[in-house]
């Protein structure tokens, strides 16, 4: 088992080249980087308790590319135009915008991809929306505020005007029945 194997190096210091039948002494500093939540996979079994308090002495938290903020979002983006270009286009108002509020499921690679995608397709400057190639369905979802039952008026009114006053595609669309939706629009006057 692996985790048998790193947790004997990390206790003993010691390695097995393969084929070798003596140990050769390591003096190693281990950085492990996962997406799993460790401590939950220890909880069912998946994971050896001894071995996660082992990697686990410094842990590093780092948030997701859509938490990390604008100025973040920007500055890579213009980290990898400047990579790939001697001297790299700009971006368009409207790209940057796009580059904020798009959730970014794929992180840093996906924002990596799209600036690569952009280079690629035309060169035209400044950048425009289009040769990002950010599709509607994967942008951020509409940053809302204010209570919570602000923000559930907000979301019914938009999606109520996204399906054309459809009140059927409406409730649909919310996971919710008509008789809900109906319940809601008139306690919030829609």
């Amino acid at each position: 088992d692996m985790q048998v194997k790193l947790l004997r190096v990390l206790q003993t210091g010691e390695v097995y080249r393969i084929g070798a039948r003596k140990p050769v002494q390591t003096d190693v500093r281990i950085i492990a980087s996962t997406h799993v939540d460790l401590s939950k996979a220890v909880s069912k079994g998946r994971f050896r308790e001894d071995l996660y308090y082992r990697l686990n002495v410094f842990p590093i938290d780092i948030p997701a590319l859509r938490e990390r903020g604008e100025e973040d979002i920007l500055l890579l983006a213009d980290f990898f135009l400047r990579r790939n270009k001697v001297s790299p286009p700009k971006l368009s108002a409207k790209a940057k915008d796009a580059l904020i509020h798009h959730h970014w499921p794929g992180n840093v690679r996906e924002l990596e991809n799209t600036i690569m995608r952009a280079l690629h397709m035309g060169e035209k400057e400044p950048i425009d929306i289009a040769a990002l190639g950010l599709t509607s369905s994967s942008s951020a979802q509409t940053r809302h505020t204010g209570t919570l039952q602000e923000i559930e008026r907000q979301v019914i009114t938009e999606t109520i005007e996204q399906c054309g006053s459809n009140m059927a595609a409406t409730a649909k669309k919310l996971g919710i029945s008509r008789a809900t939706l109906y319940r809601k629009t008139k306690e919030y006057s829609l």
